[in-house]
């Protein structure tokens, strides 16, 4: 059993209400590691939900992220953690790095959730005494910052993810309305393969022109339907009914959250195979990799080839590879290898996967 210091995010609650990728995967570990029999203490903003011990300086998430808040946050959360008897902390803000060094205190493990930047890596590299853990090969193949890292992929409570064996006459997107994540190559492959299309999540301000410019001009096109920013209550549904989620991403994502949802409700995964896609979609099994829209939109045909999967295949191999239980596995023995490298500086660090 470990003593365990979890350091989120003052931005959005623990789990979230709506988006938020981030503090889900945190609100899952936690709650996985509990049942394990560790003793966690979060520490995150305090509307924030969990069965461990929660500490918080915020009372509720800020909103625009604030520099100058998140630095406040997790100085304070440093500072507890050094000095709280703690056998390990996992933050997953880099500053935590850096403050680590005035609070020296148990080893610290940092979860990488971002795509490489070469300022953070460059900031990454002074730390070689952090044990780094990537969330896909694909993002550790990248990152530039560390020698060493552990690959884990996230991992999420597969009970909570309803499936069924018949889909209804519609695909959806799930995500940001930003260009990266490819909403109007979606809704655009849809419409050429005339099939309905739901459409869910949110906008953030620095895509606001490109949604007015690009988006929302289809939104009100036949068969497109616009959900806005959505919950669980609504997104488990949607996925467990949808015969396919589009993931047209642009950009070499580190780990596509949705994707992992979509698969935990059987539903197939159609999506461009950048970042950590190939990874997570197994093409022809679970979902397809597609090679441009016009691939898209012949896979999701009405009777095309998204319609021969089997969801309860997709339901199982899903469960199997992305079930919360996995995840703490992993973590776990990382915690154990930075834990007993305190202890013996001379051992080498766990090794990318």
């Amino acid at each position: 059993m470990l003593r365990i210091a979890m350091i989120s995010t003052p931005f959005i609650p623990v789990p979230p209400k709506a988006y938020g990728g981030t503090e889900l995967v945190v609100y899952e570990l936690v709650e996985g590691l509990l049942d394990r029999g560790h003793q966690v203490t979060l520490f995150a903003t305090g509307d924030s939900h969990t069965r461990a011990t929660l500490h918080a300086l915020y009372h509720e998430a800020i909103w625009p992220p604030d520099h100058f808040r998140e630095l406040d946050h997790v100085s304070w959360a440093m500072r507890q953690a050094a000095e709280g008897g703690y056998d390990v902390v996992h933050a997953h803000s880099p500053s935590a790095l850096a403050l680590s060094r005035l609070a020296p205190g148990p080893p610290l493990v940092y979860t990488i959730h971002h795509a490489q930047e070469p300022v953070l890596s460059r900031y990454y590299a002074h730390f070689e005494g952090v044990d780094f853990v990537c969330i896909s090969r694909d993002q550790c193949r990248r990152e530039t910052g560390t020698a060493w890292c552990s690959v884990i992929h996230h991992g999420l409570d597969a009970s909570r993810y309803q499936w069924s064996e018949q889909a209804e006459p519609y695909v959806c997107f799930v995500g940001r309305l930003a260009r990266e994540k490819g909403p109007v190559t979606a809704i655009d492959a849809a419409t050429r393969a005339r099939v309905a299309i739901r459409m869910a999540g949110s906008i953030h301000p620095e895509d606001q022109s490109y949604v007015e410019d690009k988006v929302l001009r289809r939104m009100g096109g036949p068969g497109v339907t616009w959900m806005g920013p959505i919950g669980p209550d609504q997104k488990i549904p949607l996925l467990r009914d949808a015969r396919a989620l589009l993931a047209p991403i642009e950009w070499n994502e580190p780990f596509g959250l949705i994707l992992i949802e979509a698969l935990l409700s059987g539903c197939p995964v159609v999506a461009f195979g950048r970042g950590s896609v190939p990874e997570l979609v197994e093409h022809g099994l679970t979902g397809f990799v597609a090679s441009s829209e016009s691939d898209m939109v012949e896979l999701i045909r009405p009777g095309g080839p998204v319609d021969g999967l089997d969801r309860r295949r997709i339901r199982e191999i899903a469960v199997r590879r992305f079930d919360r239980s996995r995840m703490v596995a992993d973590y776990e023995r990382v915690y154990q290898a930075a834990v007993e490298r305190g202890r013996r500086p001379d051992l080498r660090p766990i090794t990318a996967a």
